[in-house]
């Protein structure tokens, strides 16, 4: 796999196939080609940061493993230095792997060539011992530690460390054949500097990207209909939607700086996206130091925008997700409990209302609420905002929804995944602002989904929240949102979760 799989282009079928728009296109929306095109990738992709994150954490284990069987074998269960031999394995297995870290031994290229990247395991692993034993000789301790042991573990832990690197590679190169582990790529702009980008990075041995298909708004004459291979798939609008439906990780754009004007046009439409914005430096004449640049392979890139919490932070995200949601289901079960009997005793009709919603990367989602309306007057699309005194509401639906208990059964939403505890409240698909829907009011808005929406958030917590009556609410909670997205760590989402009971206790936009 010595440069890009031919299996990652468009069979020459499909290519045959494009030749334009065809018939079948609608208005507004993707054409044929690209819609099918788009299906092939719905599928979810692993990232090659989880990937190697992950062994990190095996080859940690693994060593610390290996190193206390070897100890128990040798010495017994903590029969001599109980706890400094236990600390010792414990601390070199960690600088293993902290040693194999700076010499790329985790990067995807070596992990696919554990072979050629023989040397470089070995000599981690052996700096780990010189190491250590540099450390005991400083500190005058070396005559406590068993050589038998250490000799003992050093060939075991290589071995397994060389034995699950060979299994590794196999897998890695299986996932990238499948398609399971790959970033999919879109080239923003055609005609000859796509062409030359595509080259470029077909070029790099062992490359994760999968180049989907070009979109470009100008016509045949300008940016053919194929270049390099990839069909033109449609325009820079038909692009947001294929984005979305292919799961798509990066947007190339293959505008050189000059065209300044035009990439900022282009950046305007595409920054909604959550997916990682690269222009492509490959050709520009104008240099920056290497540290400014991103890269594929040695493919200079300049970073625009990146996708906002991704990889480990998305991680540490569902983490904090499952934890307070359960915590939060624990402690409020009483209210939730006493609240269903309370809406089954007032009025007719089911306990939970159902509302469909945007969720991450406009998505629909299902989100539950305590039913708070009668039940034939209840409005699922939220086309007529709640209003002060509304007759729809019911008695206890009143108070349910003054003190936010409405949205207790979202703690569910969260532990399941659709929500996260903390983000953009997600809004009803058809919600509306003097007859305008919110994406007509504001530019911009769908960026809110570039995260998941969440059962709190910032906008709610500073006073934006309950009814959107006017334009200018719900600018200033998309305002506050994309404030979150920019700025998101675990301690801000923290602040958020522990500020919302106290916020929560003005009612005055709460109806």
């Amino acid at each position: 796999m010595n440069e890009i799989d031919p299996a990652r282009r468009f069979s020459p079928e499909a290519v045959r196939k494009f030749d334009g728009p065809t018939d079948g296109d609608t208005p507004g929306g993707m054409n044929d080609v690209a819609r099918q095109v788009a299906s092939q990738y719905r599928r979810d992709t692993t990232s090659p940061i989880m990937v190697s994150g992950v062994l990190r954490m095996v080859e940690f284990g693994l060593l610390l493993l290996s190193g206390v069987v070897v100890y128990v074998y040798y010495v017994g269960f903590f029969n001599y230095l109980g706890w400094q031999y236990p600390l010792t394995i414990a601390a070199s297995s960690f600088l293993a792997v902290v040693l194999l870290d700076v010499t790329d031994c985790y990067q995807i290229v070596a992990l696919m060539r554990p072979i050629a990247n023989f040397g470089r395991v070995l000599l981690a692993w052996a700096g780990t011992f010189a190491l250590m034993a540099l450390t005991a000789f400083v500190m005058k301790i070396s005559e406590d530690y068993s050589r038998l042991l250490f000799g003992t573990w050093f060939v075991v832990g290589f071995v397994l460390l060389f034995g699950l690197r060979l299994v590794m590679s196999k897998v890695i190169r299986r996932w990238a054949r499948d398609g399971r582990m790959e970033r999919r790529a879109v080239i923003v702009g055609g005609g000859k500097a796509a062409e030359i980008l595509i080259r470029s990075v077909e070029k790099q041995p062992y490359n994760d990207i999968r180049i989907c298909g070009i979109f470009d708004d100008r016509g045949d004459k300008r940016s053919p209909p194929i270049v390099a291979g990839y069909p033109k798939l449609g325009t820079i609008s038909e692009l947001i939607e294929f984005a979305r439906i292919a799961r798509i990780d990066m947007l190339i754009v293959s505008l050189p700086l000059t065209a300044e004007s035009r990439v900022l046009q282009l950046l305007k439409k595409l920054w909604v996206l959550p997916v990682d914005i690269r222009l492509s430096a490959h050709s520009n004449a104008l240099q920056f130091r290497p540290r400014a640049y991103s890269y594929i392979g040695s493919v200079p890139m300049l970073d625009i925008f990146d996708k906002p919490i991704n990889d480990w932070d998305s991680v540490a995200k569902r983490a904090f997700d499952i934890i307070f949601s359960l915590i939060g289901i624990v402690v409020f079960s009483p209210v939730m409990l006493a609240t269903a009997i309370a809406i089954k005793l007032d009025s007719k009709g089911p306990v939970l209302f159902h509302q469909k919603r945007h969720g991450f990367n406009n998505e629909i989602i299902e989100v539950y609420k305590f039913r708070s309306m009668y039940t034939d007057k209840a409005d699922p699309t939220a086309k007529q905002t709640v209003t002060k005194n509304d007759p729809r509401v019911t008695r206890v639906g009143r108070f349910i929804r003054k003190t936010s208990i409405d949205e207790l059964p979202q703690f569910f939403n969260a532990l399941l995944g659709s929500l996260s505890l903390i983000g953009p409240r997600p809004h009803a698909i058809a919600a509306q602002s003097h007859n305008l829907l919110y994406n007509e009011v504001v530019d911009g808005y769908f960026a809110r989904h570039k995260v998941k929406p969440g059962v709190t958030g910032w906008a709610q917590i500073n006073g934006w929240r309950g009814e959107m009556d006017t334009n200018e609410k719900i600018r200033m909670r998309t305002e506050y949102d994309l404030y979150y997205i920019e700025n998101w760590s675990l301690l801000f989402d923290l602040r958020i979760l522990f500020l919302t009971p106290v916020r929560l206790l003005n009612t005055e936009n709460a109806y």
